[in-house]
């Protein structure tokens, strides 16, 4: 293949171009109206929009190097080594999983309001436990080491976390009723949804969506979700309705008194690829051969980030309680008490 058609290949599917171009050459539009069509028409969004979040910020001077320079980077990575791993992962639970589904939820209205509130919970499992588990921390924290929040960030993953995600998420739906047509219509709305929550201040300032802030998660939540403040951390683990962030106390809104700043919660090289990857298995590495003992060697892999076997905790969840700490003594202060 010549270089002009490469290029040409791949800028048509990173933009998702080729089965619209492909319906197009064909005059069959009649393909719309199924799942994989629905797909093919909302693929080019979160492209698009990337590009116009890009340039804007240029043209407004707005966007620094190192914004995007380790998102994309990681991108370009994954393009050539995840793709497949993510459709063999959700064959597999399909085929593993489908024949102990006690019954199955089919493509009707009442079928998609199910199923979606199934996969809120099933991506509320993998989410949460890529926060709670050092091991899935190190898959997880590629997507969290960016110092600003904009389209980009969607595509900083290490490709590993997908197969992951994709056998928790697919597994849950499949033992739990949801038909595998009924699944990839959600997995579409909910790649779509998830890409767009990423959009950054560039084009929506306050990322609030109006009237629909109190109903679905938004970019607003979103960027709460991303930020290493500690009022903030270990929070907004659903995609787009928060029913089970309320249901089990992880929802949180922005506070107009706390300043989101976002990455985790140790410094990255700056524009260093190589770091944002594999930083925190190296890390992980580092304390497991520290480690006195097999248990605590294997303690450190499935303990939250910051657990440590001396007791020396700095969790998410020790940093909170040390600020609830804080407040309370400053509370007390100001009371006079």
């Amino acid at each position: 293949m010549d270089i002009l058609g490469w290029i040409r290949d791949q800028l048509t599917g990173f933009f998702g171009l080729g089965p619209l171009l492909e319906m197009l050459a064909s005059g069959n539009y009649q393909k719309l109206l199924t799942v994989d069509g629905f797909g093919s028409l909302i693929a080019p969004i979160i492209p698009l929009l990337l590009v116009f979040e890009l340039v804007r910020g240029l043209v407004l001077r707005r966007t620094k190097r190192e914004d995007y320079q380790v998102p994309l980077l990681v991108m370009v990575l994954n393009r050539f080594i995840g793709a497949f791993l993510t459709i063999a992962m959700v064959g597999l639970c399909i085929g593993l999983f489908n024949r102990f589904a006690p019954f199955q939820a089919g493509l009707t209205w009442y079928g998609l309001l199910y199923g979606y509130v199934v996969w809120e919970l099933a991506h509320f499992v993998y989410h949460f436990l890529a926060h709670k588990v050092r091991l899935l921390w190190c898959l997880h924290s590629t997507h969290h080491a960016p110092v600003a929040m904009n389209l980009s960030v969607n595509f900083a993953h290490i490709f590993l976390e997908g197969t992951y995600a994709d056998f928790v998420r697919t597994s849950i739906c499949i033992l739990l009723g949801v038909s595998p047509p009924l699944l990839v219509l959600i997995m579409i709305i909910d790649s779509f949804w998830g890409s767009f929550i990423h959009l950054g201040e560039n084009v929506l300032p306050e990322g609030k969506l109006g009237v629909f802030y109190r109903v679905v998660l938004t970019p607003s939540h979103h960027r709460v979700h991303h930020a290493r403040n500690v009022l903030y951390m270990d929070t907004n683990f659903c995609n787009l309705l928060p029913i089970w962030d309320r249901i089990f106390g992880t929802y949180m809104e922005v506070h107009k008194d706390v300043r989101i700043e976002y990455g985790i919660t140790r410094p990255v090289k700056p524009y260093s690829v190589l770091d944002a990857y594999l930083g925190e298995f190296w890390l992980l590495g580092r304390d497991v051969w520290r480690a006195p003992g097999i248990r605590n060697k294997l303690l450190y892999l499935v303990m939250p980030p910051g657990w440590s076997h001396d007791g020396d905790h700095h969790t998410a969840k020790a940093a909170k309680e040390a600020l609830q700490t804080q407040q309370r003594s400053g509370t007390h202060a100001e009371a006079g008490i």
